[in-house]
């Protein structure tokens, strides 16, 4: 009996050295002095102690105090934009930043629901690739690499089609043009814009398989519409009807979006490299929706078919730095490319400048003497 109690004494006093047995969470070391399991220890500077208090995780500090090599944003807990809960060991983030350890922003009123809140190496550069390159029929977002410290850390909000703004709370107005803006010249003729498209196809395309491509325009106000199926085609005596294909598809977009277009094709019918054919339209947006400066028109001739919509076979396209072509200038010609012909002398101005945008409804509130979904009608003043 004398001896079980020897025992358990000496136990007691054994693991009674270290304060409050190191909590459960750590073993007693040398000199009484706790050896804390991860993630546990005492206060802000993670002193051992107890290890009764937790840890929180740790991220790229958005600011703090340089280092011996005077590097910035170092690792810190809560990234320095948080207060660590050490009961829990998670960080209680300061308004505008969320995530673990409080590692990323948060977007304004998350977006107001109409849009996705993004990293900043994710936002793309203006409404269409071909704002950015010419050349090929590239459709996907044009993004910049971006390798600064805070590339997967600060975001921002990219709307939906038809809202603005910040957080994308502001419904966006039609765009129309000023019926009082004066040109330089008038005696020229107003000119409208002129879309030019050129095709560089291999010769396979040309024969009665019927390869089918699809148009995209994407207005002002970000709305994106897609046209049905379009034959390719590369005939010299089809080019009639290669351009009424393109016309119809044009304006049986929804909403009268392009009201009304024009489009001329070509064949050239002796192209500088052998088995390759090249087919140029012009297209000129000529209707009062879509007068001034549009965004260039995209063309999907990627082969989409199962799940798609538009449904394409695709067009087997060539391009300078693609299959087939050398260094030669004539390889070079063969691009694929959408460029503006001829600006247009028309503007384009929120409610057409004439006019209030109510960014609750989306609607203009035209001044006195106009009037139009864009205010950009004039008309004769109520005489009293």
């Amino acid at each position: 009996m004398y001896q079980l109690f020897l025992i358990v004494t000496l136990f007691a006093v054994v693991s009674g050295k270290c304060d409050n047995s190191c909590s459960g969470h750590g073993v007693c070391g040398s000199d009484d002095k706790c050896i804390c399991y991860k993630n546990w220890g005492v206060g802000q500077e993670h002193q051992s102690g107890d290890c009764s208090q937790r840890m929180c995780p740790q991220e790229i500090a958005w600011t703090d105090a340089p280092d011996q090599y005077g590097k910035r944003h170092n690792y810190a807990e809560c990234s320095n934009r948080g207060i660590c809960d050490r009961e829990t060991g998670e960080c209680d983030c300061f308004d505008g930043y969320e995530g673990k350890a409080c590692a990323r922003t948060t977007c304004p009123n998350d977006c107001s629901g109409h849009g996705t809140c993004e990293f900043i190496d994710d936002f793309y550069y203006k409404q269409t690739y071909h704002d950015f390159h010419k050349k090929s029929f590239t459709y996907l977002p044009k993004t910049f690499e971006y390798y600064g410290w805070d590339s997967r850390k600060t975001r921002g909000c990219i709307c939906d089609a038809g809202y603005t703004g910040n957080d994308c709370s502001m419904r966006m107005c039609e765009y129309g043009t000023d019926p009082l803006d004066v040109r330089e010249n008038l005696d020229d003729i107003q000119k409208n814009q002129v879309q030019k498209v050129q095709f560089s196809a291999t010769g396979s395309n040309c024969d009665e398989v019927g390869n089918t491509f699809a148009m995209r325009f994407k207005s002002i106000t970000n709305e994106t519409y897609d046209t049905h199926p379009i034959v390719f085609k590369c005939d010299s005596a089809d080019m009639e009807d290669f351009t009424n294909d393109m016309t119809k598809a044009l304006l049986q977009l929804p909403a009268q979006v392009i009201n009304n277009v024009h489009v001329a094709c070509t064949m050239d019918a002796t192209p500088a490299v052998a088995g390759s054919e090249i087919v140029s339209c012009n297209i000129t947006l000529t209707g009062c929706n879509v007068q001034g400066r549009q965004n260039y028109i995209e063309f999907l001739t990627d082969k989409c078919e199962e799940g798609c919509t538009p449904r394409r076979t695709g067009i087997d396209m060539i391009d300078y730095d693609g299959p087939g072509a050398g260094d030669n200038q004539a390889s070079q010609d063969l691009d694929n490319e959408i460029t503006e012909l001829q600006a247009s002398d028309y503007n384009s101005y929120e409610c057409s400048r004439r006019g209030k945008c109510n960014y609750e409804t989306g609607e203009c509130s035209c001044f006195d003497g106009y009037s139009g979904r864009s205010c950009n009608m004039q008309v004769a003043n109520n005489l009293v």
